[in-house]
């Protein structure tokens, strides 16, 4: 792995050697291959990679949706595989998560959609009302509570996600491509409301994407996600100054191909 060294914090969550396959019909695919890597307390980090390169699986690791084969998480210095499923559910509060695919209740309004996960843990309605109109009112859906995802754009939907991903005031916010269905305008202003979720909150951001426009505009550390294992990290302007890996510089010619385009055409980010 070649290695600019980020800048030094505390580390909020600490990854080793972590490995995870699957089934599937002929055989057995291996997806993490031995994954090391480390995010430093209330920073904005970057993982990109191609597809199938195994971010998605190692964002569902890190919160435990998925169970690796083997290696180490650590959170907050809690040891993630090593908890009782009670535990668990208790650690995973503490972990937000916001996807691609919004995954909101198409049924339910606005409200209800941030109100599911105080719900579940029985919180008072009067406390569930407060804290629903304050995270409406941060993301800019103060007056949307009474709405239905299916009258909302893209961008919206996507605040409310990041509102009920909010709602248990976790310390870590994971990003699963959460900006891949967004049109340039309407991914910029997601990236700000997270980078204003970082400043005002002091979560941890992990941002896992396939857009390098987006690493390079949010992150101030960044990670290459290469078949499986991390094959670069460091300061972000470091890696996109002088990358070091394979994907790394696939990336960058790519992205200065598409700038000069978008330059032509007055849009990117």
């Amino acid at each position: 792995m070649s290695e600019n060294k980020p800048i030094a914090a505390q580390p909020h969550i600490e990854i080793q050697e972590l490995t995870k396959s699957f089934t599937v019909k002929g055989g057995r695919l291996d997806v993490l291959k031995g994954v090391t890597l480390s995010v430093g307390k209330g920073d904005m980090f970057g993982i990109i990679g191609l597809s199938g390169s195994g971010k998605s699986t190692l964002a569902r690791c890190i919160n435990r949706l998925e169970t690796p084969d083997a290696g180490q998480i650590v959170v907050g210095g809690v040891d993630m595989l090593a908890l009782t499923n009670n535990q668990l559910l208790a650690q995973r509060r503490r972990i937000g998560m916001i996807f691609q695919t919004f995954n909101l209740f198409e049924a339910k309004t606005v409200y209800k959609n941030i109100e599911y996960p105080l719900g579940i843990r029985g919180i008072k309605k009067s406390e569930r009302d407060k804290r629903i109109k304050e995270l409406a009112e941060f993301v800019g859906l103060h007056d949307k509570l009474k709405a239905y995802p299916g009258s909302l754009s893209g961008g919206e939907k996507q605040r409310v996600g990041i509102a009920r991903a909010l709602a248990n005031n976790p310390h870590i916010l994971l990003s699963d491509e959460a900006t891949s269905a967004l049109d340039p305008q309407t991914t910029l202003s997601i990236l700000e409301l997270l980078k204003n979720i970082n400043r005002e909150f002091g979560l941890t951001v992990l941002l896992i994407t396939h857009e390098l426009g987006v690493i390079k505009y949010a992150t101030n550390n960044m990670a290459v996600l290469e078949d499986g294992v991390i094959s670069e990290t460091g300061r972000t302007r470091d890696i996109f100054a002088n990358p070091n890996s394979m994907t790394g510089k696939m990336f960058l010619k790519v992205y200065a191909e598409l700038q000069d385009h978008y330059l032509e055409g007055g849009n990117g980010i």
